[in-house]
């Protein structure tokens, strides 16, 4: 029975630290900004690892699920490199806003023979900013509208 509770209590305190792990937070759009920027290139630079964890510490969603985004992303950008190039530059693309609720970022990271779009949706609750959602991917034809 004793090592029932040891056994709760332990992943009481465990689930404690992960949560809190992903709760810090933006205080303003502009740091939002600048993690996005921050993001995008590092992308460009292939440290795939080093801009989920950035992302990750904003993200208020189970770290499991990061980390398989983590995991994708290596092996798609890797795919991408071998058949489309050396990543050029970064470019930001666009920001939306919905007054002072959410903001949305889009960048392209340019490879020599296409380029792929990363959008960053942050969500401003009552404490601060927080990253609502991260996706990448190739259809950058869909910013011609």
């Amino acid at each position: 029975m004793q090592v029932k509770k040891t056994a709760l209590l332990i992943l009481s305190v465990l689930s404690f630290i992960v949560t809190k792990a992903q709760d810090k937070l933006l205080s303003n759009a502009a740091q939002a900004r600048g993690l996005s920027e921050k993001v995008a290139a590092l992308f460009k630079e292939k440290k795939v690892t080093v801009a989920i964890s950035e992302l990750k510490q904003y993200w208020p969603i189970p770290g499991n699920e990061v980390d398989a985004l983590e995991d994708k992303s290596i092996k798609y950008l890797n795919m991408v490199e071998e058949r489309f190039g050396k990543a050029e530059e970064t470019i930001k693309v666009k920001e939306e806003t919905i007054k002072d609720v959410a903001m949305r970022e889009t960048y392209l990271v340019k490879y020599e023979n296409t380029a792929i779009r990363l959008i960053f949706t942050y969500y401003q609750s009552n404490k601060g900013w927080i990253l609502n959602a991260f996706k990448w991917d190739d259809n950058f034809s869909l910013e011609f509208k």
